[in-house]
């Protein structure tokens, strides 16, 4: 395998890396502030998938706007579903079979919807214009979609950082995460916060959605694949660990694309033996902050 092969592998497994950060930093930021594992997660990236295809293809919209359109469309929905099931099951991080159960029975409802109103066929979507080439390096080719994405996974994970540490709704967030009691307290409406953080956390999985439409097919049933990779990172990651997951992604990302590249036949299984390998070794996570451990 020579220089330009393994660069065209790892720009692959880049963008693989930064779809996956982009769900699972939605889903570790439910889990982080509100204790929940929302296990339907994948059903707003479908939807995000989905408005994108109606925004573009039936609308004949811009294919960035209709990305944020898809954001925004998944966000609100996802609000309206924390305000309406999820808020009556925070601080019952014990029960957390019924938690499954909860946001399962959320999967079966956004998929009969998508079914009902789009169909049970498979739609496409084109890559927006302007990125329908490639990008060439010497001897290397490189999709230039697949460079945007990786662009719009690094801004992400910036504005994430200054959001998250630099702006007092984020340190809201953060100190709601700790101690939902004591923010009410201090006069915070912890409700609000929570509704808000959930439809950031679904409105990111819409925008996956729609970025990765052009590159995978759109169809009912979407959510439940990009959910189990996604949880895979964010087991890596450790639980709640925002950074945590885009390290595991990234790692993800690179080893299914040398997996895909050098065994194709088993390129499938290599996530799964990367997360029992963590889980046996380091159950918390690779990077899962240490513990102090009590006599």
């Amino acid at each position: 395998m020579d220089s330009s092969f393994l660069l065209v592998q790892f720009v692959s497994g880049l963008t693989m890396a930064t779809l996956l950060f982009l769900v699972a930093s939605g889903l570790t930021l439910i889990f982080g502030v509100g204790g929940v594992f929302n296990f339907a997660h994948g059903s707003f990236y479908m939807l995000g998938a989905y408005l994108a295809y109606t925004v573009v293809s039936l609308a004949h919209g811009n294919f960035w706007v209709a990305v944020l359109a898809a954001g925004l469309g998944a966000g609100v929905a996802g609000m309206i579903a924390e305000a309406a099931f999820l808020r009556r099951i925070y601080g019952r991080s014990e029960e957390g079979g019924f938690q499954i159960l909860l946001t399962y029975s959320l999967i079966l409802i956004i998929d009969d919807l998508v079914k009902l109103v789009w169909g049970t066929e498979y739609k496409s979507l084109s890559r927006p214009a302007g990125f329908t080439g490639s990008l060439v390096i010497g001897d290397v080719t490189l999709p230039s979609y697949n460079l945007a994405i990786v662009g719009v996974g690094l801004l992400v994970v910036v504005v994430a950082w200054w959001v998250l540490s630099r702006t007092r709704p984020g340190r809201i967030a953060r100190a709601t995460a700790l101690d939902r009691e004591t923010m009410g307290v201090l006069g915070v409406n912890v409700p609000l916060t929570m509704t808000l953080v959930f439809g950031i956390a679904t409105a990111l999985g819409g925008i996956t959605g729609a970025l990765a439409a052009p590159l995978r097919s759109v169809t009912p049933g979407a959510g439940i694949e990009v959910i189990i990779d996604s949880l895979i990172v964010v087991v890596l990651g450790g639980m709640g660990n925002f950074w945590g997951a885009w390290l595991a992604a990234l790692l993800l990302g690179e080893v299914n694309a040398i997996a895909v590249a050098t065994v194709p036949e088993w390129a499938s299984l290599f996530s799964y033996l990367v997360m029992v390998v963590t889980l046996i070794f380091k159950p918390e996570g690779l990077f899962a902050p240490r513990q102090v451990r009590k006599v």
